[in-house]
Order: structure tokens, then C-alpha cells, then sequence
């Protein structure tokens, strides 16, 4: 049974899955995991978490179907995270994660003023934010000289389970556009002057796209995992751009909606076809997945680990609150959050927010807040929709995908909210999907006949279902949306005060808030 294997490390879990050549999913395995939050706005993970979850995936996979023939591996993984490793690839400190790690505060101020926003934006496309991947390099440099004089090599997930698999040393265009500000994006290739500014004692990966082969399994990897040795494994990439190429969203004009533990949202358009690259500061642009395209990106900082937040907090189970937020109703009778739980990202970049729940009585229930919370993320939706559009996006098409659209009131709420048609797949897994996908797509490419065997998404993921907005509540939601934009600028120096202390009583370091408010840019 020939198929391949795609394996994603995510924030709170590790999935894989054997898939067919019709693309039909053969057996999906899962390991759940946690980051660690040593101090307030700090957020990492051992690697060594990445490989032992793979192994135990692929084994357990195989182990239960042994006939199935894995002619290729897919891997991805969160990101942009900031794994050092020495010249034996051991990691010289936990990784660092992506935006909701906000510690770098200080190295973006510095990088600020020593580089120019300017200049870091012409060259990598982005201002500098907890997103990027530099400050977090220089972090280490700063914070912690011992790590940093062993570190010779760094890694994503993705890139950390290829070197395991392969021995290969590459990171994919994607990822690396996310290390700002040491990737040139226009002309696709590590920007030298930054990179020995920054990063000099680091050897700079070999740069490859999403579904290129980084290299065979070796011996020692075949021995561990059970796979047969010289199985090709692609480069990979961030989940959020795997998970795009799981529901076929990658071509210009298209908008990937992740539902998460974050909520990230991916535009695409094409400098091939001579679209211009997009820049705007409040969002992230970034290379695509694949040659020639461009993102335009931003994510919240919670949504699924809000609502999971919400369920330990209540003692209740997803089906409870479900129905009693769909009670509630539009407006959580009165009820308006702000979803800033862990600071936020886009469209504010503001490592410093925090939740704000406005309108509370004695009346309201934990369904009222279940819906406040759902509504929170879907106008968090709209805020970087609007945003995106501002600079220039010309959004076409909207598809969902993640565990999220497992529950339609959430959908519905977000289609509501943002007045958007979401298409949702058949499958929506997510990441080990695409990254399977990309998988097979680098087999057969490589075939004799490949023109007759190369699969197509739309073949092996077809459209299930077609979210349409409830155009009556198109006013309760406008009204709502700018209160929601006030609320933020109304609460945002008392809420920063709190921030202050809260790293105070763990001894965090200071973080950077934004230059631009959100308004201004929506």
C-alpha cells in the first residue's frame, strides 16, 4: 500500500498520518504536549520533545499497518521558533517560540534604532515584532552568553526533524523569511550584512522551498523510526503555510483562516504574475510556500487556548458550553471581550495586552462568556481582515481549516462577524495533511511520468461545506466591532500598568509596544 507520512509538531500537540495516493487518510496517531512559561511573556519547548513524538508517531503508525509502503515524508511544524544547537546538534537552550513569545522586547528596540525600520522593512518586509525570529537570536546572544557561545545552528521543528531524519542542514524559504530581519525577501536569500551582524557565529542554513527534498533517511533514523532507509523527506515548513496547502489555499487572491490554539490567517498574492509584495506594519509579510507568492499574515495570540481556558475555568465540557453560548446569542447579552489572554499580535502587536471583559452583571452566565469569547476571536478576524485589505489585499477567497471548524457555531460566529463565505474541506486535519501532501507531490515530480501522477488538492481535498454570513446581524456586529476597537484604546494604559506588574512579580524583562495604534491602521 504505497502512501506517505506527514508529521506536525504543534503548540499543544504532535499529529501525524499515513495517507493514500487518492489521498484518503490510512491511520492518524497523535501526543499531546505542553509548553513551558518559566516567566510571564516567556514560552518554549524542548526539542527533544519534537523528535521522540515523531518517532513514536511513525512507529506506532507502521507498527499498526505494516503494509503500508512510505515512499516519502512530510514534516512541518510551529513556528518562527528559535532553536540553537551546537556543531553536534544538541541544543544549547530550549526552543524559543514564535509571536507569543514576547521576551525580546529590548533586542527589537535595539535592532530598531541600530538598523532603521525603514531598512528593516525594505529588506525583509516586516517591521520587527515578538513575531520575528532575529530578536530572539540576538536574545540568546544578550541574556545568556554561555548557550550562545556554543551555538552554531538553528532550527524550526520542521527543519530540526529533517536534520534527524537526513542530515540535512535547511530551512525553507517560508521559515526563513520569519527570521527578521536577516532574510532578503525580494531576493529570496539570507541578507548577509544582518546575518553577520546578528547571527555570525551561526552557519546559515541552505535555503530550499516547502516541498523540496532536503535529503534520504538515514541508516540511524530508518533504525529508529521504521522507516526504510533513502525514504525521501521534503524541507517543510510552518504549520499555518502547511496547513494552507491541506485545503488548496495558496494561490493569489486566497485566505487560509487557521482555527488553533492561535488563530493565523494567511494571504496570498503572486510576484510572478507582477503583483507587488505587500507591506503594512501592523501585519507580517513573508515568502510563500511555494516559488513566486507572497504572504500577507498575522495571527491572534489565542482563540482554541482561550475557549480551553474558558472550559477548565467552568468545570464544563465543550458540548455544554457550545449550547449555551449558542443560547446566549449575538451580543453575549452585553457582553464584549477583548481576546488579549497572552498579549497580542496582529493587527496591534502588542506584546503588553491582556484580556478585558466588559459589561459583566450578575446575570450572566459561563454560556454568555463562552459566546463573549467566541465573538472575541471572530472580531479579531475582522480587525486583520480589515487591515490586510487597507494595504492592498484583494481577498477572494476565504477557506477554514483546524480543529475548529469541527464546531459550527464558531463558523457561523466568525462568518457573522467578519460578513465573510468561508469554505470549509472535507478534510481539515490541517498541517500532517499538507505536509503529506507536499510529500507526494515531491515523489512524483520526480517521477518518469510525473505529469500524469502529480496529485492535486482539489482531488484530494475537495469542498464540503460553504459558511454564508446571516446579513441581519451585519448592524449588531458593525456596532460591536467598534466597540470592540474602542475598548482596546479606552483600556490600553491601565492594561499595560497590570502588564508592568505582572512581570515585575516574575522577574520578566520589559516588552516593546507598538509605535501605531491598531486604528490607524484598519
Amino acid at each position: 500500500m504505497r502512501c506517505t507520512l506527514g508529521v506536525d509538531v504543534g503548540t499543544s500537540s504532535t499529529k501525524g498520518v499515513l495517507v493514500a495516493a487518492d489521498g484518503a487518510i490510512i491511520a492518524s496517531a497523535t501526543r499531546a504536549h505542553d509548553v513551558a512559561r518559566p516567566r510571564t511573556g516567556w514560552v518554549e519547548m524542548d526539542a527533544a520533545i519534537w523528535w521522540d513524538e515523531f518517532v513514536s508517531i511513525t512507529r506506532e503508525l507502521l507498527s499498526a499497518h505494516p503494509d503500508a509502503d512510505v515512499t516519502a515524508v512530510g514534516v512541518s511544524g510551529m513556528g518562527p521558533c528559535v532553536l540553537l544547537a551546537d556543531e553536534d546538534d544538541e541544543p544549547v537552550r530550549p526552543a524559543i517560540l514564535y509571536g507569543v513569545d514576547t521576551r525580546a522586547g529590548a533586542q527589537i528596540e535595539r535592532m530598531i534604532a541600530e538598523l532603521g525600520v525603514e531598512e528593516i522593512t525594505r529588506v525583509g518586509g516586516s517591521t520587527l515584532t515578538s513575531q520575528a525570529g532575529g530578536p530572539k537570536i540576538a536574545w540568546v546572544a544578550d541574556e545568556e552568553p554561555d548557550a550562545w557561545a556554543r551555538a552554531r545552528r538553528l532550527f524550526m521543528p520542521a527543519s530540526w526533524l529533517a536534520r534527524k531524519l537526513t542530515g540535512a542542514y535547511v530551512l525553507d524559504h517560508q521559515s526563513a523569511s520569519q527570521v527578521s530581519p536577516l532574510y532578503d525577501i525580494e531576493n529570496e536569500q539570507w541578507h548577509a550584512p544582518f546575518w553577520e551582524q546578528y547571527a555570525a557565529t551561526i552557519a546559515q542554513p541552505r535555503l530550499a522551498w516547502a516541498g523540496d527534498v532536503a535529503g534520504s533517511v538515514t541508516d540511524d533514523a530508518a533504525a529508529l523510526t521504521g522507516l526504510a532507509a533513502g525514504t525521501p523527506v521534503i524541507a517543510g515548513t510552518i504549520d499555518a503555510w502547511t496547513e494552507a496547502v491541506s485545503v488548496g489555499a495558496h494561490d493569489a487572491g486566497d485566505l487560509m483562516l487557521m482555527y488553533g490554539t492561535t488563530m493565523f490567517m494567511v494571504f496570498t498574492n503572486s510576484v510572478a504574475t507582477g503583483e507587488e509584495t505587500l507591506r503594512t506594519p501592523s501585519m507580517w509579510t513573508t515568502a510563500g510556500a511555494f516559488p513566486g507568492t507572497r504572504n500577507l499574515a498575522g495571527g491572534l495570540s489565542t482563540s482554541g487556548a482561550l475557549t480551553a481556558w474558558l472550559t477548565d475555568l467552568t468545570d464544563a465540557d465543550y458540548p455544554q458550553l457550545l449550547a449555551e453560548a449558542e443560547a446566549s446569542g449575538p451580543g453575549a447579552r452585553g457582553l464584549l471581550m477583548l481576546p488579549y489572554f497572552a498579549g497580542e499580535r496582529t493587527p496591534i502587536q502588542d506584546p503588553d495586552a491582556r484580556g478585558v471583559i466588559a459589561g459583566l452583571t450578575l446575570e450572566h452566565g459561563r454560556g454568555d462568556l463562552y459566546r463573549a469569547a467566541l465573538e472575541a476571536t471572530a472580531l479579531g478576524v475582522r480587525h486583520n481582515v480589515e487591515t490586510m485589505r487597507a494595504a492592498g489585499a484583494d481577498i477572494r477567497r476565504i477557506v477554514a481549516v483546524g480543529g475548529g471548524t469541527q464546531g459550527q457555531l464558531w463558523l457561523q460566529v466568525v462568518s457573522d462577524v467578519t460578513g465573510l463565505v468561508q469554505e470549509v474541506p472535507a478534510t481539515t486535519i490541517g498541517a500532517s495533511y499538507g505536509a503529506a501532501f507536499l510529500a507526494a507531490t515531491a515523489v512524483a515530480a520526480s517521477a518518469v511520468d510525473a505529469i500524469a501522477e502529480v496529485p492535486l488538492i482539489t482531488d484530494w481535498n475537495p469542498i464540503a461545506q460553504t459558511i454564508t454570513p446571516n446579513a441581519a446581524l451585519r448592524a449588531t456586529y458593525d456596532t460591536l466591532f467598534d466597540r470592540y476597537v474602542r475598548l482596546y484604546a479606552a483600556t490600553a494604559d491601565v492594561v499595560h500598568e497590570l502588564a508592568a506588574d505582572q512581570r515585575a512579580a516574575t522577574g520578566s524583562a520589559a516588552h516593546t509596544r507598538p509605535t501605531t495604534s491598531s486604528t490607524e491602521e484598519s
